[in-house]
């Protein structure tokens, strides 16, 4: 129940979609009722929709996501396993194309791979189903099976959980497939942007993970000054940074993250 909550008000909360929805509103108010009140409605819709989409809002709402966790510290030697989130496919098209479809946040994919490459006896562990109300397509666990065995990665060290539909299962279904040992090493594989919440629910689940992030969207501060050259873009980010600052306070208020915005330790509750 939870699931198909967050996807529906998942949606009317994202930037793109509740601007739209204003303006929309705005344009049967003013032809049903009231021509003034309507046109405020639109007008306030295109406004916000230039501020979200233009101006580097969507960076400033992105950066602290991005910079919260450091980059991982290879030092300390090498790490038991790997777990990769899922989130890189697009499955749907998969549903039709031969071929095995990435998105924009690919690196979580390339670099496993890599890292499963430097370090020959770590697990690896990808986690992700189905995240869709509404189409059937193969899960992201099957895709990430196909996308390392084409790389040469060995069968018996691709460990797929492919039950979970959203981030809060990843954590509680890979569990016990890790089954992690004390003194153990698990690197936690996912966008930099993402990062907070997905160590939130580890730490929740009593999983201790060392972060990696991956797939930056931001150079660093001097983002904040540079404006979107096309609406699409800005809007597309803000609504990624969107997602995740509400999902952070979601998860939160139902008990399913280890704090409101998590960050470096190694508390594990």
């Amino acid at each position: 129940m939870f699931f198909v909550l967050s996807k529906i008000l998942g949606f009317f909360a994202l930037p793109s979609n509740a601007l739209i929805v204003l303006g929309l509103v705005g344009a049967a108010v003013a032809v049903l009722r009231s021509g003034r009140a309507g046109g405020k409605m639109i007008v306030a819709s295109l406004i916000l929709l230039a501020i979200f989409g233009l101006s580097p809002l969507a960076n400033g709402l992105m950066l602290p996501l991005e910079n919260r966790f450091p980059p991982w510290d290879a030092s300390r030697g090498a790490p038991t396993g790997i777990i990769v989130l899922g989130g890189a496919f697009e499955p749907l098209v998969a549903t039709t194309r031969p071929d095995i479809p990435l998105n924009e946040a690919a690196e979580r994919m390339t670099v496993s791979a890599a890292l499963a490459r430097r370090y020959p006896e770590a697990r690896i562990i990808f986690t992700g189903g189905v995240g869709s109300l509404l189409f059937d397509a193969p899960t992201e666990g099957e895709l990430a099976r196909r996308f390392y065995l084409s790389l040469g990665i060995p069968a018996s060290r691709i460990e797929i959980e492919e039950e979970s539909r959203d981030t809060a299962e990843n954590a509680v279904l890979t569990k016990p497939l890790a089954d992690p040992k004390p003194g153990e090493r698990w690197l936690l594989v996912t966008s930099a942007y993402h990062m907070p919440r997905s160590v939130g629910v580890f730490r929740r689940a009593g999983f201790a993970v060392e972060a990696y992030p991956v797939d930056y969207r931001t150079r660093g501060v001097e983002d904040l000054a540079r404006p979107f050259v096309s609406l699409g873009e800005g809007l597309r980010r803000a609504d990624a940074a969107a997602r995740e600052w509400i999902g952070l306070v979601a998860y939160w208020m139902t008990g399913r993250t280890s704090a409101l915005f998590p960050g470096p330790g190694t508390d594990v509750r």
